[in-house]
Parts: structure tokens; C-alpha cells; sequence
């Protein structure tokens, strides 16, 4: 099967070249820039979903980024610069925030792109951020409705002022209403159920044209894009499997970049003559463990003495060593130290202490049984552990847990699924979180900590949750931060958030991966940032990577 993927991704990427999108030879407009081509680019990872209002990946995000306008974008410098909104400012109550969008923009099929299709799709979140919209229900917190005195100009209307506007919306994708305006029926729940199939109408500098989930996706160069025009032609994503049959497709020739390497592939890279890029990055990786007030069985796992002696039980060094070959950093946090001084530094990851481990969980009266295995509530403390499959380093990750945890009498199994089975068991049943019990996984934060700390709001069962946090105290704190303008204020509210997240240990953050990607050397241009060249933060790279030879 993995075989017979590959193939399709190659002939549906011959076929893009054949159809136009690459293959072009134009004049260079710079020094050392080639115009045209079809950038190749490797993925370990999924687009889960084409629709914004159920996708959960990554890479789905990233996609929306580069074919959906958003107001504003992060430079380089992580600094606010304009993206489909050329102005902006607030009102000196900060409850009006007014936009100024690009005049005679375009959607790919023609239709005219307005601050009209941006009032529509903030109003549309609004109305219903409870039922169809709640993926987006954080970035429209405090929002009362959206207007569109004219083409060009859009004025957002708050209840109250807000501390992070800009950031909010640079992660909202506007959607063209003449498309999605279909899809509000039943409560706004048909918002979910729109495949948004491809080939997509676009806003951004491309269009998806052709899309073959977990096998490849094909980008062609939107004519109508309002901003700077892409150097290449199109671009296709192809989704590998597995870790070695994505390098061996990087070795080979078959790709120009891979947008996340394994670390194991590091050296082997290098040595094929291939640039590899290494920056400090945002994503963590965690150890999960159910919190829902509803979870039936092992309810021992709500005690927070059991947590922390779990937390114990964890070798992060040997994990970023043996891993992550040192490219990786112990957690404590999932707000990461690349997002500034929005990042607790107080908070440490605690030690790797068997014995301690081992002493807590005797305190508590969990005797060891046959096997070593304790007993708790009448019942052996032996625990599921889901991961999904498309995760980088996952499985051995698993067995150095595992074995620790066989030390402190406790069996971990591992459950294996793609990502979107293990989040439906993770949330399951009817988004109660009643039935799992542990899972590992990750999250790329954004630079603003407003989205990570809205995952574990009680707002968000069925919705971002995967731990089933639900604490009214921490969604108190939630929506202080999110009002509090003074930004000394703010992230003393933040550090407590993730000081309170800590004690509580939904999850044991286990480590801070840096970014690592690669491109062959007749490739330029691509923008790195905390996420990686090819990210939801920006549209800067893939318009501004381009061919050298």
C-alpha cells in the first residue's frame, strides 16, 4: 500500500507539470532567481481536513494560510506586517478595530474578494462559535459583529476591549461567502460538513487543485492573488508514511525539500550534499492524561499525587538524547521559551526519580501485585496508551515510558491509530471524554499564548481538547487574559495559567523540538520561523522560495 501511494503522488505531480503549473523557463527577476518551476516538498505529516472548521493537523493550517486571505501575517522577525489588510488601527476604547483592505482583489474564480467576504465569515464565527464554528470560537472571543461600510473597509466590533486582536486574526482565515454562505443550515453544523473539496476557490497566492489525503497535495500559482506574486509555478506536498521512506524520496531525487526532518536523518542528509536547517522551534511533545470529571474507569488518574509521580516516572533527558539526538529541549510548559517572554521560566521539568516515584505512589496505597503491577481501586494499574501513527519519534518515545513505568509497577500498552481515529477515541464517546486513559502526541503553539491556553478550557470538549480538562477556576483565568491590555499584566495572568496547568498536569510536557528541515542546494528563498519554512504564520516563504539553477 505505502508503495502504491508514492506512485499515485508521482504521476498526480507529473500530471500538475504537464497541466502547467511547472515546467516553465522565464526570465530571472533578481540575481539568482529562476522564475517558474514546481517545488517538491516532503511530509511526514497529514492535511487531515480541507475544512478549517474540522482540520486539526498542521499541515491543514498551513494550507489555509497560503490559499485563504488573513488580515494580517508575522514577518520574519515575528513582528505584525499586512496581508490582506494593508492598514489598521483601534479605537481609543479599543472596541472598534477598523481594517483597510486591498481594493480590486479577486477570488481564483473571479469573483470580487471584499472586506465584505471578511465581515461575513467573522459574523458567520460569531453567531456560531457553540455549534459549526467552534474551532474558531477563541479568535472571535468578545467579538459583538462585523461590518462593511464599503469594499475596502471592515470594522470589527468588541464587548469589550481585547489584548490580542491582531494575533487573533492573523489565524483566521477569511472564506469566500458566496461559497461557504451555503453551509450554515442546522445551527450552523453543516459548516462542519462541507468537504471543501478540491480543487478549492482560493484567495491566497495558490490554488489547490488536486488533493489524495495521506498521499499528496498540488498547488498551482493563483493569477489573482493581491499580493506579491509566488517565484514558482505550483508546488505539490506529498505525505510519506514513514520517516525512512520520506528520506529515501529526499536522497533520491525525488523531492527538493522536506519540511521536518527526523533527526536520525540529520547526518545522512548532510552528507548527500543537502542544506539542512535547524531553528529553535515551537512544537512539544506530551504526555496526555484524560481529565474529564466523566472518565468512568482508572479514575485514579485524576489524583494529582498520582500525576506527579507519573511526572517522575519520565526520563525527558533520555528522551531528547536517544529521540531527538539532542535537538530537542526538556518541557515543563507548553507555552515554549521561542514565544518570548510569554513563557514561564520559573516553571522545571520535574527530576527523573524512580525511587520518588515509587515512594508517592506506595503513599498513596497502590500495592504491587503479581508482576510487579500495583493495584489500585480494586483493579491492576494497566493503562492504553494512544498514539498517533504520523508522529515523528512517537514509538520509541513510547518504550522508554514504558519501561520506566514497568519500574514503578505500572503497564503501559501501546494503541497505535491515525490521527484523526486516535482523536476521536481520545474524545469519544459523544465528546465526553468518558473511555481513554492516557495518549502521547503534540501541539505547534502559535506566538501568541491565547490559542494553547484555550485547548484546555471547558469550551473546548469537542472541539481542541484532548485531555478533557474542564476547571472553572482556569477558565476565569482564561478570559482575564484575554481582556487585561496591559501587557506586564497579561503575562503575569499567563505565567499563573501555566503555573496552575502544571500542578494539575493534564499533561507532562515532555520536550521542545527545534525545527529541522532540508531543501537541495539549487533551491533559495525559503523564510525559516519557529514553525518551520513552510508554516501557518506567514506566506512569505513559498512566495518568496524559487529555483537557483
Amino acid at each position: 500500500m505505502r508503495v502504491r501511494s508514492a506512485a499515485i503522488g508521482m504521476l498526480l505531480l507529473a500530471a500538475l507539470l504537464v497541466a502547467g503549473c511547472g515546467g516553465s523557463s522565464k526570465s530571472s527577476s533578481g540575481k539568482g532567481i529562476k522564475e517558474g518551476g514546481t517545488l517538491r516538498l516532503g511530509t511526514n505529516s497529514r492535511i487531515d481536513s480541507l475544512n478549517p472548521y474540522v482540520a486539526f493537523n498542521q499541515d491543514a493550517y498551513t494550507t489555509f494560510m497560503y490559499i485563504y486571505p488573513v488580515l494580517v501575517q508575522y514577518d520574519q522577525n515575528l513582528k505584525f506586517v499586512p496581508d490582506f489588510a494593508r492598514s489598521w488601527s483601534g479605537s481609543k476604547d479599543g472596541l472598534t478595530w477598523t481594517f483597510h483592505t486591498v481594493p480590486n482583489a479577486k477570488w481564483s474564480d473571479g469573483k470580487p474578494l471584499t472586506a465584505a467576504d471578511v465581515a461575513w465569515t467573522v459574523n458567520t464565527e460569531v453567531k456560531y462559535q457553540g455549534t459549526g464554528a467552534a474551532n474558531s470560537a477563541g479568535l472571535v472571543a468578545h467579538i459583538k459583529n462585523a461590518e462593511s461600510p464599503n469594499a475596502t473597509t471592515v470594522l470589527i466590533h468588541y464587548v469589550k476591549p481585547v489584548s490580542n486582536v491582531l494575533s487573533q486574526f492573523q489565524q483566521l482565515p477569511i472564506l469566500p461567502q458566496h461559497i461557504w454562505s451555503k453551509y450554515t443550515g442546522h445551527k450552523g453544523n453543516d459548516l462542519k460538513t462541507f468537504p471543501n473539496a478540491a480543487p478549492i476557490v482560493s484567495g491566497g497566492p495558490f490554488v489547490l487543485k488536486k488533493f489524495k489525503k495521506d498521499e499528496i497535495a498540488l498547488f498551482a500559482r493563483n493569477p489573482n492573488f493581491y499580493g506579491p506574486k509566488p517565484h514558482i509555478d505550483g508546488f505539490g506536498l506529498r505525505m510519506f508514511a514513514n520517516d525512512d521512506a520520506l528520506v529515501s524520496a529526499m536522497k533520491s531525487g525525488e523531492l527538493d525539500a522536506i519540511e521536518s526532518v527526523p533527526p536520525t536523518a540529520i547526518k545522512t542528509l548532510k552528507s548527500a550534499n543537502i542544506e539542512v536547517d535547524e531553528v529553535p522551534g515551537v512544537t512539544t511533545d506530551d504526555f496526555i492524561i484524560n481529565s474529564s470529571p466523566l472518565k468512568k474507569a482508572h479514575r485514579e488518574l485524576l489524583n494529582p499525587k498520582l500525576r506527579e509521580a507519573f511526572a517522575h516516572a519520565i526520563d525527558r533527558d533520555r528522551i531528547v538524547h536517544v529521540v531527538w539526538l539532542d535537538t530537542a529541549k526538556p518541557a515543563a510548559t507548553f507555552i515554549p521559551p521561542s514565544t518570548g517572554d510569554w513563557h514561564n521560566p520559573n516553571l522545571k521539568p520535574e527530576s527523573f526519580d524512580l525511587a520518588e516515584a515509587n515512594r508517592m505512589l506506595d503513599a498513596l496505597g497502590y500495592k504491587k501485585g503479581s508482576g510487579g503491577i500495583r493495584t489500585a481501586e480494586g483493579h491492576k494499574m494497566s493503562y492504553e496508551v494512544i498514539t498517533p501513527n504520523d508522529l515523528t519519534g512517537v514509538d520509541r518515545t513510547f518504550s522508554i515510558i514504558q519501561g520506566d513505568f514497568q519500574k514503578i509497577g505500572v503497564q503501559l500498552k501501546q494503541r497505535s491509530l491515525d490521527s484523526s481515529a486516535a482523536f476521536d477515541v481520545i474524545t469519544g464517546p459523544d465528546t465526553k471524554y468518558r473511555n481513554f486513559d492516557l495518549s502521547l502526541w503534540d501541539w505547534v503553539p502559535l506566538i501568541d499564548p491565547d490559542f494553547m491556553l484555550s485547548v484546555v478550557t471547558c469550551a473546548q470538549y469537542g472541539g481542541w481538547s484532548d485531555s478533557g480538562y474542564c476547571n472553572k477556576a482556569y477558565d476565569a483565568m482564561y478570559s482575564q487574559q484575554g481582556v487585561t491590555l496591559d501587557r506586564t499584566k497579561r503575562r503575569q495572568i499567563v505565567w499563573d495559567m501555566q503555573a496552575k496547568l502544571y500542578r494539575d498536569r493534564p499533561y507532562i510536557l515532555l520536550d521542545t523540538e527545534s525545527w529541522v528541515s532540508a531543501h537541495r542546494k539549487s533551491w533559495a528563498g525559503f523564510v525559516q520561523s519557529p514553525q518551520g519554512a513552510f508554516n501557518s504564520l506567514s506566506k512569505e516563504s513559498l512566495t518568496k522560495v524559487h529555483k537557483t539553477s
